[in-house]
This record gives C-alpha cells, structure tokens and sequence, in this order.
C-alpha cells in the first residue's frame, strides 16, 4: 500500500479501513482529488466566490510554508480563532499536512477563554480573523506575548500577504492513522474548556461510516452547514466530510439568522442541510407569512440538542423533507447516534451511526434494559485519544474504549436511543454547551446581586435557554430596571448565546446542608 492511503473492504457492515503504515489524512481530504480528476471542480462556496479543489491544494500547501516560516514546528499546536471563510480551510488542513496541529476555537468567546486555552494549550501561534481582533489581542497582551498572533486579513503583515510569498510544495508529514492531527477544546463544567485530542483516523472514519455509509453523501451533494467550522458539528459538515466524498460545501461567515439560511439555500441550492433545533424553529416562525424555496435539499440533519417532536412535524408539512435528529459530542469529533433517511422515528435521537456502539448503564456500570434511563456510554473509531493536560478528566470519563457522555439516555427494543437530560448541570444552549457556573459567575460580578442560580428552561418553541434566579443585595432593587442591566451585564461579559432570558428575584435560593444550590429545585 502507497504511504498515506486506504483501503476500505465494503463487503462488511461496518465497513473496515485499513490504513497505510504511513498515514496523514490531508492526503485522503485534500490531495487526492487532484489525483482522481477532482482539481477543477469546486470544493465550496460563498459570498466570496468560489474554491476548487486544485486551489485549496495549493493554499493549504502555501499555508503549511507559512507556518514553518513562524517558527512551528511538526507537533506544535497552531490556535485558530478564524470565521468561516476559505481561509479557514487552508490553515487547518495545511497545519495537519506539516504535521502541526490546528486547534480551532469559538470565534464568539471573550478575552478571559482565549487567554485560558492560549496557556492551556502551549500553543506557538495564535492566527486570527480581524473581526474577532479586540478580544484575541486583549487575551495576547494579558499574557505578554503579542508577537504569538497573526491576522488573516487586514493591512501589513497577515496571512494572506506571507501566502503570496510562499512556496506552492509541501512535504506531507510522517505519521500513522493514530497520531495526534487536531484538537477541538470542549467546555466543562468548571467553565474551563477541555482540550480533546483528536487522530487522523478521526476524520476518516466520520465520512466513511457517517457521511458515506450512514447519510449516502456522494460527489455530487453540496453541503451547507449553519453550524460554524470552529465547532465540531460544523467542522464535519462543512469541511472533512464533504472533502472525504469529494462532495461541495457551502460557507456563511455571519450568524445564522432565518432570512440569511433561506438567502443561501436559494442561492447556492445545497442538498444537504446541517443545523440545530433552535434555528429549525426560527426559521419555521420566520415563515408565517412569505413562502422560500427549500427544493434543493434532500435531507436536513439536526444536532446539538434535541429536536422537538412538533419542531419536525411542522418541518415535514412546510418542506415536505425530514429533519434527523442525531447527538454526538466533541470528544467524538461528531455524529455518533442519528435517525436515518427516509425513517426518521419522531422523539428518537436514533440508531449508533455503523463503526459505533452505545449502551445505557446504571451508577454501578451494569448495562440498563430497554426502557430504562441511564448513563449514556460510547466507543467508536473517532473517539479523543485523551484529553490535554488532563489525566484525571480522562480517566474519570473513559471505561476502557468506552467514554461516558454525561448524558441520560434510555433505549427501546429496537434499539432507538431516547434522550431524558444531562447527567449533571451542563446546559446546551443553541448546540453549544454552557456552564451555569459561569453565567453565575458573571451575573455576581454586578454590584446588586448577592447570589445566582442558572438553569435551563424550555422556551416557546421548546428550546433550552438559560433562565437565572438572582438574590440580591437590597431586594427592594428587584424590578424591571434591575433585570435589563443584568442582562445588559451578561451580554457584555459572556458570549452572547449564554445571557439568561429570564431573571427572577427571589429571597434566597434552595440548598443543601453543605450550603450546595440544589438547582435540580429551580427547574419548572
């Protein structure tokens, strides 16, 4: 077997792959299109234009020679805070190539997260989009190392100016299918983001056993993903998955709103649709009063959260298309449970995606039968070789090959997984995890409040939220007034998505004993 490439026997279920010895999977991503024909044809697009495989090939490599220039070396990690744009696709594939280890993070986070994870990581180079400039450079300076970060775009010195200068060639690094080639950093429950390691087998084995075996993606589906590339629902839907097939994708830089996603999907006629619940009902409300045409897509996948069961029917009689509900999780790169096309089981998260197993166990490990709620544990050929820098989280999250999910689950006689709530505080607000602790945190840091408590809430159209009961210091400040600077107060100090929608005043809060809000009491 030539270094770098695969085999797949396709005769068993699920497929086996079998990698070479020397294995670097920007080969399967990237390079081999130009080997199978593919140079010309068009790998995505957006309002910027369009990109050929044969362009990204050669950016991803000019990309490679930039790094080194910097002074990275094989094994270093390189931190992205880059919006969705073509860009993105160079600097992350073109690390991988050289053996340098993209990490790519939250484009919405604040000053405070990126320092964390700047130190956490060890990271040579921080590369950035200039739209995210003031907090990444906040997060530089803190640290005394400014000479860390380089722009994508703006005047001066930036990526795009060291690209024109660089060398079009570039070796693809040694390694073997389990090597490191990429992290994705997970938030916990502290508020303090985990760094999961991920190998090259990762991205191979998701399109194979998802994209391919699972959705039927071939070379002719174009892809739009409303969740963003620095999330690893987004980064399967709009990079290596598409590239795995030699299928297209399609890119939008701003946020997702309803108008925008139905723009997109009239413009660039993707057929395949990746989004989460809240944004599958906004755009159904959005709807009430004009007609937009969806005839493009063949199927629409949900993830992130759950999919509500009045969500789906309302999106089968407006586009006569099904939405797939599904779960997976950073620390399995993606997809690992999902509903299938054509027969999608309302209320069901869905059957293990081929190459996965799950089971439903109880507090002592011992597998739960059918119908029974319990933790939810996974293995799979994507699942993080560890977490960085953090044995303890490691072992405390792995059985074996096993990775508990944090989440409580149940399971039918057919073998339908049913979701029933997070095994601790955790909430997932718009596919994205948040910590309570941290919306807490934020919401004391204001001089009237006195103490916090977050929980999730379902909101109109069934879709977590955060919701906040405040104590504060002179109750007699409780009131209209009080609740707009508190939110105005989480707005400014937290990621927009994590602000609470709603903020009761209440005399004090439930707790234990040992003085632990028992917020399991706030929830309505």
């Amino acid at each position: 077997m030539r270094d770098h490439t695969l085999t797949l026997d396709t005769s068993q279920t699920p497929t086996v792959i079998t990698y070479a010895d020397n294995f670097n999977c920007s080969w399967v991503l990237v390079d081999r299109h130009l080997e199978e024909g593919r140079a010309d044809k068009v790998f995505s697009r957006s309002a910027a234009g369009e990109l050929t495989y044969g362009q990204l090939a050669d950016r991803q490599n000019r990309c490679g020679n930039v790094l080194f220039g910097l002074g990275l070396e094989p094994g270093d990690r390189l931190l992205m805070v880059v919006t969705d744009s073509f860009e993105f696709f160079y600097l992350f594939s073109g690390a991988i190539k050289a053996g340098i280890v993209p990490v790519p993070l939250n484009t919405m986070w604040k000053a405070k997260d990126y320092q964390f994870t700047f130190e956490d990581s060890g990271c040579k180079a921080v590369i950035y989009s200039q739209v995210v400039a003031t907090e990444v450079e906040a997060a530089l300076e803190a640290m005394g190392r400014t000479d860390m970060g380089l722009t994508v775009d703006g005047e001066g010195r930036s990526l795009g100016s060291l690209m024109d200068d660089a060398a079009s060639d570039l070796d693809r690094a040694p390694g073997t299918a389990e090597s490191d080639a990429f992290w994705l950093y997970s938030s916990g429950s502290t508020g303090n983001p985990k760094g999961t390691v991920h190998r090259h087998c990762t991205m191979i084995a998701l399109g194979q056993h998802y994209a391919r075996d699972t959705l039927g993606m071939t070379e002719d589906d174009r892809c739009f993903s409303a969740p963003k590339l620095f999330f690893g629902y987004g980064l399967g839907c709009g990079f290596y998955l598409p590239a795995y097939v030699g299928a297209a994708s399609t890119l939008f830089a701003g946020p997702p709103t309803p108008d925008d996603m139905f723009d997109c999907i009239e413009r660039f006629r993707p057929t395949l649709f990746f989004a989460v619940p809240t944004l599958c009902a906004s755009m159904l409300h959005a709807l009430q009063d004009e007609e937009r045409n969806m005839s493009s897509i063949r199927c629409c996948v949900s993830g992130g959260e759950p999919l509500p069961i009045d969500v789906l029917r309302r999106w089968q009689q407006k586009f006569d298309v099904n939405i797939l509900d599904s779960i997976g999780s950073t620390e399995f790169a993606h997809i690992f449970i999902c509903n299938r096309p054509g027969a999608p089981k309302p209320g069901s998260t869905g059957l293990t995606v081929p190459g996965y197993e799950a089971k439903v166990v109880d507090a002592e490990g011992n597998e739960l039968p059918p119908d029974e709620a319990g933790r939810l544990l996974v293995k799979g050929p994507s699942a993080a070789a560890r977490y960085w820098n953090n044995p303890e989280k490691t072992a405390a999250t792995r059985s074996g090959e096993w990775l508990d999910t944090g989440d409580t689950f149940s399971r039918d006689e057919e073998g339908y997984f049913y979701f029933a709530g997070r095994s601790d505080d955790m909430l997932k607000v718009g596919g994205i995890w948040v910590s309570p602790f941290e919306i807490e945190d934020t919401l004391i840091e204001h001089t009237k409040v006195l103490e916090a408590a977050v929980v999730g809430r379902v909101d109109d159209q069934g879709m977590i939220k955060p919701e906040a009961f405040v104590v504060l210091n002179e109750p007699q400040d409780a009131g209209d007034q009080t609740a707009a600077e508190l939110t105005a107060h989480c707005k400014q100090g937290l990621a927009k998505y994590k602000y609470p929608r709603w903020i009761n005043f209440v005399e004090d809060l439930p707790k234990t004993a040992t003085g632990k809000i028992q917020r399991f009491m706030l929830r309505g």
